[in-house]
Parts: C-alpha cells; sequence; structure tokens
C-alpha cells in the first residue's frame, strides 16, 4: 500500500516482481511504433560540404591586406545576402521547387521554408591555436529528393564563393579609388604649397635665412669697397685740385715770360703749398706712399723753375702757346674729372648695394617667420601626399592579388555530398526514442498500479490504515517453498 505517494523499496521490488512484463512490453510497443514512423513519415535527405577559409599566399608583412573586416561579422553579411528574399526566391525558380505550393502560398512563405531548410555553420578553431578566426564552415542542405539537395548545396556554396570573391574585389577597388581622389587632393594642395613657397623665395630673395651670412659677408665687403672708393675719390680731387693749381700757376708764369717779368713770387707760393701739402701726407702715410712720391716730385719740379727763372727772358710781343706741360696738366685735369665722376658713380652705386643688404638683413626676420610657416605647410602636405601615395600603392598590389586569386579566399574541401541515406527520419533515433518513450511509459504505468493498490502488505500498512497497534500477524503461506523444502530432506 502507498501511502501519500511515497513509494518504499520494499513496494518497488514487490511492483517490479509483479508487473514486470509491462516494461518489456512498453519498450516493445513504442518501439515498433517508431519504427512504423520511418516508414510511414516523407524522408529528407540532407547534402553537406565543407568550405575552408585559406589565408593569403603571400604575407601580410609583405603586402597588406585592404580587407580587414571580422571574419565572423564577413560570413555573417554573406549569408544575410545569400539567404535573401530575392536570391533563395532566384533558387526556387531555378530548379522549381514547390510547384504545387506556388499556386496556393505566398513567395514570401515558400521562401521561408527553403530558408529553414538552409544551415550554415562555422568551424571553431581548435583550442590553443594563435589565430582565433573560424578556418572555415559547413554547408548544409536538406530537400526531399537527394539530387535536389547536392544541386541547391552546390548552388549555395558557389553563391558564398562567388559573393567573397565580389565583395573582396568591390572593396579593394573602392578603397582604390578613395584613395586615388585623396592623392588627387593631396597632390593639387602640394603643388599649391609649392608655388607659394616658390612665389614668396622669388618675392624676398635676397633676405631668405640661408642667405643672411652671405648678406653680412658681403655688407661687410661693400663697406671695405665704399672706403676704398672714398679714399680713390679725395685723392682724384686732391689731384684735381693740385693739377689746377698748378696749371694756374704756368699760366701766370707764361704770361709773366711773355712780359718779360718772372713771377717768383707765385713759384714760391706755389712752393710753399707744396710742402704744406708734403707735411700734411706724412702725418697721414709712410714716405713710400704714392702720394707722398708724388708730391716731392712736383716740389722739386718747383725748385727747378725757381732757380730757372732768373736766366729766362722774352720779347715782350712773343705769341702765347701752351707748351707741353700745360697740355698734360689739363688733360690731368680732364682725366681726373672722368675719374672723380666714375668714382662717384660707383660709391652711389656701392651705397645703393649697402643699403639693400642692410634691407636684407634687418627683413630676414619676419622672413624667416613667414618662411618656417610656408615650409611646415608644404612640409605637411607634402607628408600627407607620400602617406596617401603608399596607400594607394598598396592597395593597387592587394587589388592585383585579389585577382590573381592569391588573398583569402574560399577553397571547397569536400564537393557538396549526394545523400544515400535520409537524414529524417532515422531508425536509430525513432526506435532507440521508442525504447526510452516506452521505459518510461511502463514505469509511469507501474507508479500508477502501484497508486491504485489499496492492499496492505506489512505492520506498517496496517497501522496506517486502522490507525490501531498490531498485537500479532500471520505469517504468509507459500506452498512452492514447503514443497522445495520436503523435496530437499527427501
Amino acid at each position: 500500500m502507498v501511502r501519500n505517494g511515497n513509494i518504499t523499496t520494499a513496494d518497488v521490488k514487490r511492483m517490479t516482481r509483479r508487473y514486470w512484463w509491462i516494461i518489456p512490453t512498453a519498450m516493445l510497443l513504442t518501439a515498433a511504433l517508431g519504427f512504423i514512423a520511418t516508414v510511414v513519415l516523407p524522408k529528407k535527405y540532407t547534402s553537406a560540404t565543407m568550405v575552408l577559409v585559406e589565408p593569403p599566399t603571400v604575407s601580410p608583412d609583405v603586402i597588406p591586406t585592404v580587407v580587414t573586416e571580422d571574419l565572423y561579422r564577413h560570413l555573417s553579411s554573406m549569408q544575410e545576402q545569400i539567404l535573401s528574399r530575392s536570391r533563395l526566391q532566384s533558387i526556387i525558380t531555378k530548379f522549381n521547387l514547390y510547384p504545387a505550393e506556388r499556386n496556393t502560398e505566398h513567395m514570401e512563405d515558400l521562401v521561408e521554408r527553403l530558408k529553414k531548410n538552409i544551415d550554415v555553420q562555422l568551424i571553431q578553431p581548435m583550442p590553443g591555436s594563435i589565430s582565433r578566426q573560424p578556418p572555415g564552415f559547413h554547408i548544409s542542405v536538406t530537400m526531399n529528393d537527394p539530387q535536389l539537395a547536392q544541386q541547391i548545396c552546390t548552388e549555395i556554396t558557389s553563391m558564398f564563393i562567388e559573393q567573397n570573391t565580389n565583395s573582396r574585389m568591390t572593396e579593394v577597388k573602392n578603397t582604390t579609388d578613395f584613395l586615388t581622389q585623396q592623392l588627387s587632393d593631396a597632390k593639387n594642395n602640394l603643388d599649391q604649397q609649392d608655388a607659394k613657397l616658390a612665389q614668396f623665395k622669388r618675392q624676398y630673395l635676397g633676405s631668405l635665412p640661408e642667405e643672411q651670412q652671405s648678406n653680412l659677408s658681403l655688407l661687410t665687403g661693400m663697406n671695405s669697397q665704399l672706403e676704398a672708393t672714398t679714399q680713390a675719390l679725395s685723392r682724384a680731387q686732391q689731384d684735381k685740385t693740385f693739377n689746377e693749381s698748378l696749371l694756374a700757376q704756368q699760366e701766370v708764369t707764361l704770361k709773366a715770360q711773355a712780359s718779360g717779368v718772372q713771377n717768383t713770387d707765385t713759384l714760391q707760393q706755389q712752393l710753399e703749398s707744396l710742402q704744406d701739402q708734403l707735411t700734411s701726407l706724412l702725418a697721414k702715410y709712410t714716405p713710400e706712399h704714392p702720394d707722398v712720391v708724388k708730391t716731392k716730385t712736383q716740389i722739386e719740379e718747383v725748385k727747378r723753375r725757381m732757380a730757372a727763372a732768373p736766366e729766362t727772358k722774352g720779347p715782350a710781343n712773343a705769341t702765347l702757346h701752351d707748351p707741353p706741360q700745360m697740355q698734360q696738366l689739363r688733360a690731368k685735369i680732364k682725366q681726373d674729372d672722368l675719374s672723380i665722376s666714375d668714382l662717384s658713380k660707383h660709391q652711389v652705386q656701392i651705397q645703393q648695394q649697402i643699403n639693400a643688404l642692410q634691407y636684407h638683413v634687418q627683413a630676414s626676420p619676419m622672413v624667416e617667420q613667414q618662411l618656417k610657416e610656408l615650409t611646415r605647410n608644404y612640409q605637411t602636405a607634402l607628408d600627407n601626399y607620400n602617406d596617401l601615395l603608399k596607400r594607394q600603392q598598396k592597395s593597387t598590389m592587394a587589388g592585383d592579388l585579389e585577382h590573381e586569386q592569391q588573398g583569402e579566399n574560399f577553397r571547397i574541401l569536400d564537393a557538396p555530398s549526394l545523400p544515400v541515406k535520409p537524414s529524417f527520419p532515422k531508425k536509430s533515433i525513432f526506435v532507440g526514442g521508442g525504447f526510452g518513450l516506452g521505459f518510461a511509459l511502463s514505469l509511469a504505468i507501474i507508479y500508477l498500479l502501484a497508486i491504485g493498490d489499496k492492499a496492505m502488505y506489512s505492520e506498517r500498512d496496517v497501522e496506517a490504515c486502522l490507525k490501531l497497534p498490531v498485537l500479532t500477524m500471520v505469517p504468509g503461506f507459500d506452498v512452492s517453498l514447503t514443497e522445495k523444502r520436503a523435496h530437499a530432506l527427501r
């Protein structure tokens, strides 16, 4: 007797000995039903294939890949595109699927039914592997016809391979086109910065920072030239003055000779003047200086004339003619005028050059600041152009790599199989499930029988049912056991 649904071990043993036949009967019955179901239910066949993801044959260190999308996301995106309504509808039309249902059901329902029959499973990387990317994926298609399942599996696999190739080529092309456009813009910007820099250098030629040291050297040289020119101009003016004074004295002497009177006072004055000039020159220069030597020569000439003056007499009515010495003096004076004119012009030119160099030197800090800004902009544009040029070249090489099928691609390891046995229903699963269901059903039946059994088999059952203490119990009498004992005694 089972109280409150609690079954003891004794109850289990008693019910098992009594109803043991229910277990095999239920298991055999449900197994037979499972086998019948495998015969009656419509058969479905699954065609499967495995696609490997091959890494690039050329190392990414040599040619960096342009397509850097995660493989999980890439396969998920391709799966959504391939299993889209338009793609599956084309497969339904191509293989003439569901011909009877087309007139009664919407195309969306048929597409959804076909989509459920297609399964894509990623292959997980082995534990401990360096790469965490999946090495490949499985594609399986389940249909009522094994050949149709194989054809659709082949079509889906081809779609994956073609979609991968097209998507990678499209991404590489878009990347290359984008970099080409950016490179063109960068080149235009670089040309503009180059033109600005060249125009600035032409505009401030002579004031550039690299010319500052040369300007200072030129300025020092120009100052030396100016000083030398100034001294030469001063000597030319002094020579002119001296030659003019000599010419004037000779003119007076000539007139005096023509009148018969020698003007010794004039020669004496000229001698004193030359001596004063010599004293002044010696204070500045050495005795070997050309001006000092020239002045000494002139003093000797005047002294010679003073010594010869008393003996010189001429008629009062002699005609005045310029002697060769006066002609030479006039020629010297004329030459001095030309020298003074040339030296004056040269002095002005040198002064102008000095002023220009001083302007360049003074403007150099401002020009250097502006040049730094232009150079910085030019260098930035140049770096950007060179970087984009390298990226564009790498993208072009990556496109060539993809075009030659040397990049990451899909390779079919196992061709879509032609199923021989149906994938549904499977006899092993249905029959094994029938055995398991029969065993569970038999246990449930035995449990229900145990709960429904109200007989009393033990002292505890009596006390629980009558709620009175038990004084004595009559042992059970087993006839078969008595006969066995008697037979043993014989």
